[in-house]
């Protein structure tokens, strides 16, 4: 087999993303489909929204994915005291040198996890927000650009409300994917069991993973991505899909263009993952229920009905009429 830097266009993103979703499962016990979306959101330069019980593994599969990219990885303790200023960055005046020097913070990496953003007061996860949609962050009107690639990881425990501040639709509209970490079935379970077994038998470390690529090899492959073809038909039906969205009965507020735009980018970088140099209406129908899950508010009629996005979901892309079919 070629080696990465032998490869070029989708030859060289389908080799990347074999290399670390086979190391990382190597790894992980199930949720291989987690996995597989969160290297989608690396390659489309988004953003993630973790959501799961205690102890289903957020923070290590975040810990595992970013040193499996091999990219540079710093973590944000969430509490309720933490400041904005913990996030931006500070400004320390340097009495030696009589001038104000920059301290920057834990963002400045390439995965950032945000552990438990819901903890944190609204003017801190709003600090966030900047870094999220500009890739930048300004203090005292001095914006730095950060690391590329970058990508933020937030967790959430959607279980304990007591301390925490639900995060505002307009935030939760910035993550490209909201991942639902379920508790394990009972294979899988018994997966978990035999691996941590194996590890305290042979005295090996937890989470322990090979760095299987590097960041300049991840910003090739976005570069690649961005170039994947879309033909005007595949365009149309996710407009399609998103208009439909906004026009349910079941719908109080549908996906944003931005919802479409994330939609579009995700889309590419399956493509590209699966060795093709253009998106088709497949790449879009699977993702389409990972990108808008978390962007439709459902009417207060359609909730006491006990309607389920999910199904508003499966209703549209059942609706909606499919390119070429």
């Amino acid at each position: 087999m070629l080696e990465g830097n032998e490869l070029c266009g989708v030859e060289l993103v389908q080799n990347v993303a074999r290399r670390i979703l086979s190391e990382l499962r190597r790894v992980i016990v199930g949720k291989y489909e987690i996995i597989e979306l969160m290297l989608i959101s690396l390659l489309s330069e988004g953003n993630i929204l973790m959501e799961g019980v205690p102890g289903v593994a957020k923070t290590t599969i975040a810990k595992m994915f970013a040193h499996a990219t091999g990219c540079e990885f710093h973590r944000i303790q969430f509490t309720p005291d933490l400041q904005p200023s913990d996030i931006t960055g500070i400004y320390v005046y340097d009495q030696k040198k009589q001038e104000f020097k920059y301290y920057e913070s834990p963002i400045f990496a390439n995965i950032v996890l945000a552990d438990e953003i819901n903890r944190a007061a609204p003017k801190t996860q709003s600090a966030m927000l900047e870094a999220m949609e500009e890739k930048t962050i300004t203090v005292e009107g001095v914006s730095r650009s950060l690391p590329r690639p970058f990508m933020m990881i937030a967790t959430e425990n959607p279980i304990e409300l007591e301390g925490t501040y639900s995060l505002p639709e307009a935030q939760i509209d910035r993550f490209t994917f909201k991942l639902a970490l379920e508790l394990p079935e009972d294979e899988e379970e018994l997966g978990v069991l035999r691996l941590k077994n194996e590890q305290l038998s042979n005295g090996m470390q937890e989470g322990v993973c090979k760095r299987v690529s590097h960041p300049e090899e991840v910003l090739r492959c976005i570069d690649i991505v961005r170039r994947v073809h879309v033909e005007e038909k595949v365009m149309q039906y996710i407009r399609d899909i998103v208009m439909c969205t906004r026009n349910h009965e079941d719908v109080l507020l549908g996906a944003s263009p931005r919802g479409s735009i994330n939609l579009l980018i995700t889309s590419k970088a399956r493509a590209a993952m699966l060795g093709r140099s253009y998106v088709i209406p497949d790449d879009v129908k699977y993702l389409a229920p990972h990108v808008l899950n978390h962007r439709i508010i459902l009417t207060p009629e359609a909730e006491l009905a006990k309607v389920k996005v999910e199904d508003v979901i499966r209703d549209v892309l059942s609706t909606v009429s499919i390119p070429w079919s």
